[in-house]
């Protein structure tokens, strides 16, 4: 079954689907964007995704492109043409069309909108749980919001491909004072010497992910203790696990990072329970 993909206000073929060619998330990397999973034909965190989107909004003062319950009607229709019921939804609102200038537009340019819809390969997610992945360490040289989900992601892409070339999954941020940040794509967690998680606070310097609220959530009903702090990568080499959580994978232990293996070089049996009881505790919307 051919691809559907929503472009402003018109369900299109994917092969079809296309933005004008000033279009500012085009030339400037002027838009925001989410990606949300969807498991057993629901969409998880859909709420906290939203907020999040108005806030990014907010915070680079683009218009919203409709209405909450309209934009919701969309996914889900943009779901159902797809047929996903195990996969993931991207959104990306840009600043509109207008003429290429580094201002703004005039007032009243409609923001734009596009919304695709996939299946994912659950087995290949499966092994990757199984076996865990490697990851790297790099320096962070991103611009300083990264709080917004900006679609300015040249240096996480950059940063990906040097995992890639060095035979791992992901690229691991690193602050000049040797502390750990996030993932290219991910929100990084220890579990520490004492058995606790840790992870960075997310006021500065690093993506809120949703996926990483829900564990906080999770982590209080599980009873597990938590602490949101700067660790550095000393530690991390040094601690009982380490994972990443993502949207589309939600928590993927990683067994070896800089080519040193991560306590017993397998996944720990924490990030597996937080795993396992992820599902239950999200936010789940019926497409």
């Amino acid at each position: 079954m051919p691809r559907i993909a929503y472009v402003n206000g018109r369900y299109l073929a994917h092969a079809d689907a296309m933005v004008h060619v000033e279009d500012r998330g085009y030339q400037f990397a002027d838009g925001v964007y989410e990606v949300c999973e969807v498991r057993h034909g629901l969409i998880v965190d859909l709420t906290r995704h939203l907020n999040r989107l108005d806030r990014s909004l907010a915070e680079l003062r683009i218009a919203r492109p409709m209405t909450r319950a309209a934009l919701v009607v969309v996914i889900c229709q943009t779901l159902r043409r797809n047929r996903v019921r195990n996969g993931m939804f991207y959104l990306q609102v840009t600043r509109g069309v207008a003429r290429r200038d580094h201002v703004f537009p005039a007032d009243g340019t409609p923001s734009s909108i596009v919304v695709t819809a996939k299946s994912t390969d659950q087995s290949a997610i499966a092994r990757k749980n199984a076996f865990g992945i490697k990851a790297i360490t790099v320096r962070d040289n991103r611009w300083d919001r990264v709080d917004i989900k900006s679609v300015g992601l040249l240096p996480n892409a950059l940063a990906r491909q040097q995992a890639k070339e060095a035979g791992a999954q992901e690229a691991i941020y690193v602050d000049h004072n040797g502390m750990v940040k996030e993932g290219a794509a991910t929100n990084v967690w220890i579990v520490d010497a004492d058995g606790k998680l840790v992870t960075r606070p997310a006021e500065h310097g690093i993506l809120r992910g949703i996926t990483r609220t829900t564990l906080i959530d999770i982590a209080a009903k599980l009873g597990l203790p938590l602490e949101e702090r700067f660790f550095s990568v000393e530690e991390m080499m040094a601690s009982r696990e380490v994972f990443v959580t993502a949207a589309t994978s939600i928590c993927f232990p990683i067994v070896s990072i800089d080519g040193q293996a991560i306590a017993n070089g397998h996944p720990g049996s924490v990030s597996q329970k937080i795993r396992e009881a992820f599902f239950d505790i999200a936010e789940k919307t019926a497409i």
